[in-house]
């Protein structure tokens, strides 16, 4: 049983009650589980490599295919959401979710691993912005949304944080699979209170679906993020710049399609406001500064440092907690001081954070790691908050499907780049520091170089003097891979201050009412 559609809710300006808040608690729920699928799989890595033995390739595919979907498709997903109702979507993302989840867990092979994956990103691509624009149409007063937002905002951060926390209870006493079954007892009372307590909404005058754009974005999307992979794992190359030139050209196609056409998929013009824009800039820069450091420090702490999952996923929890307190306290302090000025302060704790990492290098202590995360999380947090409310301020409230998938697209592109820029640095720098004891038999040349978790496999898996000088040598030279990938960490986050105070100027929300 389900309650009857209806357009855009409350009049701008109402003030929600209980309900709105039940509401907002019941949208969560896709919320932390997308995120948490973001990066779970960052500890349940190791246990993958033993169970499926990927290669390096399929080790990343594993983790990147399920962003690249979704980067893919956030934008059709969130106008069609505007056309067709957004809390419709996100039922139907629900179920589809829930059910590959169930089968990823028994995956027999890594190929099918990565299948299951790419069909969980079709989904979840109907879950993220649809969570986004129904906060838009429920608060429609300025000060609730805020606080809404920051509670958005904290989940998803937090979700990306816990899932290293989860996935290290889950793996300390179930296998692999356990992690994808999450998917079960979360979405499940979704799917029961949302027809209740979510009211629906579209867009009132919504454009004629347009096949030739969906193709297009699509086509923009999946060739640019397989470039960024291949730079990765091979290296700068001419496949590589032959996909950046494809998908580039996509997206010129793309853009001029949409400028031309009476109703677009994507109002392009959502991009000509500069806080709009740069608020996007922050978030991917951010999404791409947190999901790297998750990506190096979960594979550190477990087969560098020798924490058990759970160890380790507990090591975080300090660093969440930050990520979270921090998006609440920004709420207030958005009240009194310009994003310009408030976004670039709080990303300088994300850059000390990442600065601690780098001048600890290879010597990096679990209290060294702890209190970097804590550093890290107090910026993210902050940061995300204050530039998702900046984004759904600065678009139509008809076009909030499409401005939150814009939003999500920076936010899963931010998830890629993450593991495949930074994690692909980590692997590259692995493998030209690694120098491998000259007893190494031939068969354990090619794992051990290939990744931390295969070099600790064989180190386990010989013994003895010359196991332990293996695993010596593959923690020197994964710690030195994390020292530098640190530092291209902070220049990341550098990066998004200055895009903030060049970009935000003037964009202090006014208080209470939204007209």
């Amino acid at each position: 049983m389900t309650t009857q559609a209806v357009e855009i809710v409350p009049d701008a300006g109402t003030r929600v009650g209980w309900r709105g808040w039940v509401a907002l608690a019941v949208l969560m729920l896709p919320v932390i589980l997308v995120s948490v699928d973001n990066t779970v799989l960052s500890f349940a890595l190791p246990a993958i490599g033993r169970d499926l033995e990927p290669t390096s390739a399929q080790q990343l595919w594993i983790v990147d295919v399920y962003p690249l979907v979704l980067a893919a498709l956030l934008v059709t997903m969130g106008t069609m959401g505007d056309r067709f109702g957004r809390r419709r979507m996100l039922l139907i993302g629900a179920t589809g979710f829930a059910t590959i989840s169930a089968l990823a867990a028994f995956a027999p092979t890594a190929e099918l691993l990565i299948l299951a994956r790419a069909a969980m990103g079709f989904f979840g691509a109907m879950l993220m912005p649809s969570t986004l624009s129904l906060l838009r149409s429920i608060f429609t007063d300025r000060d609730q949304r805020r606080l809404a937002i920051a509670v958005w905002a904290s989940m998803f951060s937090a979700g990306a944080a816990l899932g290293p926390i989860v996935g290290g209870v889950l793996l300390e006493h179930f296998s692999w699979g356990s992690v994808f079954l999450l998917a079960l007892p979360v979405l499940v009372p979704l799917l029961v209170l949302a027809p209740f307590l979510v009211p629906e909404s579209r867009d009132p005058h919504p454009g004629r679906i347009d096949p030739p754009s969906i193709v297009l974005s699509m086509a923009t999307m999946v060739p640019i993020v397989f470039a960024i992979k291949e730079l990765a794992v091979h290296g700068v190359g001419s496949a590589a710049w032959a996909f950046l030139a494809i998908g580039a050209l996509f997206g010129v196609v793309f853009v001029r399609r949409q400028l031309c056409m009476r109703v677009p998929m994507l109002d392009m013009r959502l991009f000509r406001d500069g806080t709009f824009t740069g608020a996007l800039l922050v978030n991917l820069l951010s999404v791409v500064g947190l999901v790297g450091f998750l990506f190096f420090v979960a594979q550190y702490l477990q087969l560098v440092l020798g924490l058990s999952p759970l160890d380790a996923g507990l090591a975080l929890v300090p660093g969440l907690a930050a990520m979270i307190i921090a998006g609440f306290l920004v709420v207030p302090l958005g009240r009194r001081i310009a994003p310009r000025v408030l976004v670039p302060a709080a990303l300088a704790f994300s850059a000390l954070g990442y600065a601690v990492v780098g001048l600890s290098g290879a010597d990096a202590a679990p209290t060294t790691l702890i209190v970097a995360f804590v550093s890290l999380g107090l910026g993210i947090g902050a940061a995300e908050t204050v530039a998702n409310e900046l984004i759904l301020a600065s678009a139509p409230p008809a076009k909030a499907g499409a401005a939150s998938a814009v939003s999500e697209t920076a936010y899963e592109l931010g998830a890629v780049l993450g593991t495949a820029v930074l994690g692909g640095a980590v692997t590259a720098l692995y493998r030209g520091h690694l120098e491998l004891p000259a007893a190494l038999p031939r068969e354990a040349l090619g794992p051990a170089r290939e990744t931390l978790a295969g070099a600790m496999q064989e180190a386990d898996r010989l013994g003895g003097a010359l196991g332990e000088a293996l695993r010596e040598a593959a923690a020197s030279a994964f710690g030195a891979g994390v020292g530098v990938t640190a530092v291209m960490g902070a220049a990341l986050v550098v990066i998004a201050a200055v895009i903030a105070a060049a970009t935000l100027r003037g964009s202090r929300a006014p208080s209470r009412v939204e007209h």
